[in-house]
């Protein structure tokens, strides 16, 4: 694994845009850089792969153990949440996608740092932005990244009981990016793709409807579980019918109380870092999460010897976790996280963000990938 400098292409920003990513900059500083990029090894694809397989599977299976011991409470489960929760699981309903977030630096084990199970983005930069710029760049060389393809295979998985999926989210332009390029995907597959606005969903006080009064029978949404069971209309869910994506069992892989879970499940994992719901449990030095946080939101570093590291923002009253640190590797002053997609159950992809300080926020960069042999 190395960081190697690149020519960024001429014209780079309109390349992308003509892609889809209209927000490849922030505050004119580039977002989407690529001038450098990241070589691995096929064997060290190979690794990542391996572990993110490996880990979704146990992810399963912890959940599995939440649901048969009631066990909700203990892992921040909003109350809620659990009839659509025990639902989805019994129904063994299909999830589409995710993305593991690991610490790597090409030796040891990949150490898991939280898996976004429910309403990932950066998915168009991994997707196409990063193979379109490989195909450029780097023609004679591959990518791990079959992730476009994944998807449209996908949705042949997902009901769909008049062909047509109703797209949802608010109106912020990364999530409207996303969505956007989710439903280019549906619509490759053979669907009917229809975006609505999440404030604009009826009710009749049977079905959810769209603007038309058309019954919405499978909706996907961009939005974070553990906020629309707060929502007023959350109480119609479990009777209306509609086939959710992602399921609302993915409640119990996206929270960080499931990196308690996989630890509980197997202590000693290569893959994992000792975690638990209070300091004393975990060896020094610690990283604090919320259970319920987003993008860096309130993660405190400890650091040994010099003051603790941390972002601000809305979760410091609301449920932590503490994980051992496992330090970041630094390339060139510069810290990544490598991102490994699940679709389907099955890791097809890496995207990478790597940012000056050892936590990645909303605005690290993504930055591309290439494997040498």
């Amino acid at each position: 694994m190395r960081r190697v400098p690149q020519t960024p292409r001429p014209g780079w920003p309109g390349l992308v845009e003509a892609l889809g990513l209209t927000f490849h900059s922030i505050g004119g500083i580039p977002y989407w850089d690529e001038s450098v990029a990241y070589a691995f090894t096929g064997t060290e694809i190979e690794t990542l792969e391996r572990a993110a397989n490996e880990l979704h599977a146990l992810a399963l299976a912890a959940a599995d153990g939440i649901v048969t011991r009631g066990d909700y409470d203990r892992f921040g489960i909003p109350e809620a949440a659990v009839p659509l929760i025990e639902a989805s699981w019994e129904a063994d309903a299909r999830d589409l996608y995710g993305r593991f977030d690991f610490h790597f630096d090409g030796s040891g084990p990949p150490k898991l740092l939280e898996y976004n199970a429910d309403t990932p983005t950066s998915l168009l930069e991994a997707a196409v932005i990063q193979w379109d710029w490989k195909e450029t760049v780097h023609p004679a060389y591959d990518q791990f990244n079959w992730i476009h393809e994944a998807l449209i295979e996908a949705w042949g998985t997902q009901p769909a009981p008049n062909g047509r999926t109703v797209f949802t989210s608010v109106q912020d332009e990364e999530d409207r990016t996303t969505l956007a390029y989710l439903m280019e995907t549906a619509l490759q597959a053979g669907r009917q793709a229809d975006f609505l606005p999440i404030q604009q969903i009826g009710w009749d006080g049977h079905r959810f409807l769209d603007t038309a009064n058309r019954p919405i029978e499978t909706l996907f949404k961009l939005y974070p579980w553990e906020w629309l069971v707060a929502e007023p209309f959350a109480a119609h869910i479990a009777n209306a019918g509609t086939h959710w994506i992602e399921p609302a069992w993915k409640l119990l892989l996206t929270g960080k109380g499931l990196l308690v879970a996989l630890w509980e499940l197997a202590p000693g994992h290569p893959n994992l870092l000792p975690a638990g719901f209070n300091p004393d449990a975990v060896p020094s030095p610690r990283v604090r999460k919320p259970i319920w946080g987003r993008e860096g939101a309130n993660v405190r570093l400890d650091r040994p010897g010099a003051a603790d590291l941390a972002l601000g923002g809305p979760f410091e009253n609301g449920p932590m976790v503490w994980q051992s640190r496992s330090s970041l590797p630094c390339f060139d002053g510069t810290y990544p996280v490598l991102g490994v997609w699940m679709v389907d159950s099955e890791a097809c992809g890496l995207g990478i963000r790597e940012d000056v300080m050892p936590i990645t926020g909303n605005s690290s960069r993504f930055v591309p990938h290439y494997m040498e042999g």
